[in-house]
């Protein structure tokens, strides 16, 4: 359980940074499923149901401005921050190990 900050920033425009803090990386790399999940359900607000497959995530976290996390290492008492390749590895991981169970 690693204390991990996700930051976020969708478009061009500054205003549009923000950040959300999780309890570990799996709570994080959840949650940026849902951010992509709800970017779903507002491009196709009357569809009863919402699927996708891991190369549209990915291309969605390809577009965004810029994604990066923060991770707490407890033996150094800081923060390391990780890019996009690092979530997309990350999410893939939590992913597949959803679809196993």
């Amino acid at each position: 359980m690693s204390h991990t900050i996700l930051l976020i920033q969708p478009g061009e425009i500054s205003d549009t940074r923000t950040y959300t803090d999780y309890n570990s990386v799996r709570e994080c790399m959840e949650g940026i499923c849902r951010i992509f999940e709800e970017h779903l359900k507002r491009l196709h607000p009357n569809s009863p149901s919402i699927t996708y497959d891991i190369s549209e995530l990915f291309d969605f976290i390809d577009n965004l401005t810029d994604l990066s996390c923060l991770i707490f290492q407890p033996t150094a008492n800081m923060y390391v921050p990780v890019n996009k390749d690092w979530i997309k590895e990350k999410i893939y991981l939590t992913l597949r190990k959803q679809a196993a169970k």
